[in-house]
């Protein structure tokens, strides 16, 4: 087994390799000649710092549709429902985590300045803006967008003053490692970030228990429970939040005890969170082949029962209207 990551050390590293405070830019990632490439749909935009990213409602046979971020962008916009959409995409180049599964070559998760460069918020609504037929959605992901959350308020206050607010939905993604988010933004940042009514974000639980999400992470397993008590300060926060949940691990043995447990959690955050939290399933793109052994291929196996336990769980949970409600309806007041 690969030795366990020291989060909160590498949090430090890739922070300080992925930020400039002084001009207010990000690292961001240049798609172009790099192993992702390969795997994108349209070639990548925005002199290759941008691609295009295709979110579908659809999914595999036995998975719960995954209606993000088209719900919570279409309400925010004020129009109509799709089942799929175009977005616009920014890739910070850093992560904290080695997630087995991720989408994106691990050399473009180390602030791989060959593959990089430095932008502001206002050079990347430029780049977007110089795109014919442009999505309605700009999605901040990485690597890891909360190792640099100032990125999140700088591209909210950018497309405020450009007056693009009514036009386009801001979307980020998180996956709960550090408290970076409260202990860098300051007080103007966090009001910034909790009153933007186009600003929507996921965040991702990286399995079900200790064991699986220090099997998907490489992090220590302690760090299971970090992700609820961080997903519980952005809902106590009242910015409007979702989640991930991917059902990977390396044994079958009790998993629907597992799961059961895992909603338990979920709704020890709020009665509601598991209404708003969608099962990702894990394909094995590009990049992921070569880190893909027999452990691996059992953990693909597992989250097909894995689902179908969650399946079963939110059944028995929550009543019919309640599971038919838009996922943007379903409250987490606090």
């Amino acid at each position: 087994m690969a030795s366990l990551i020291n989060t909160d050390n590498w949090s430090s590293h890739w922070r300080a390799a992925g930020i400039d405070l002084d001009a207010k830019r990000v690292l961001v990632t240049n798609f172009l000649d790099t192993e992702q490439e390969g795997d994108l749909s349209e070639p990548p935009n925005c002199k290759g710092l941008g691609r295009i990213r295709h979110f579908k409602r659809a999914t595999s046979p036995g998975w719960p549709t995954n209606p993000l971020p088209m719900e919570p962008a279409c309400k925010a916009l004020g129009i109509p429902a799709l089942d799929d959409l175009r977005a616009q995409v920014f890739q910070n180049a850093v992560c904290n985590w080695r997630c087995w599964y991720c989408f994106v070559p691990f050399n473009l998760l180390s602030a791989n300045y060959k593959h990089a460069e430095w932008l502001t918020a206002s050079e990347l609504v430029d780049l977007y803006l110089e795109q014919t037929e442009r999505p309605t959605v700009i999605d901040l992901t990485g690597g890891q967008p909360d190792l640099t959350p100032e990125w999140v308020p700088w591209m909210i206050q950018e497309i405020r003053t450009r007056g693009l607010e009514d036009t386009v939905y801001l979307w980020s993604d998180d996956n709960l490692s550090t408290d970076y988010f409260w202990r860098y933004l300051s007080n103007d940042d966090l009001e910034l970030v909790r009153n933007a009514r186009n600003y929507g974000r996921v965040c991702c639980f990286k399995g079900f228990d200790e064991a699986s999400f220090s099997f998907n992470t490489l992090a220590d397993e302690t760090l299971f429970q970090r992700q609820f008590d961080l997903f519980r300060r952005f809902v106590n926060l009242g910015i409007d939040v979702y989640a991930y949940v991917t059902l990977t691990s390396p044994t079958p043995d009790g998993i629907a005890d597992r799961v059961r447990r895992f909603v338990d959690r979920l709704q020890a955050v709020h009665q509601n969170l598991p209404l708003r939290t969608v099962p990702l399933e894990i394909q094995v793109f590009a990049p992921v082949h070569s880190r893909v052994k027999q452990e691996q291929r059992d953990a693909l196996k597992v989250q097909q029962m894995a689902v179908e336990a969650w399946c079963r769980e939110i059944e028995n949970r929550y009543t019919l209207g309640d599971r038919n409600l838009p996922i943007t309806a379903v409250p987490l007041t606090v």
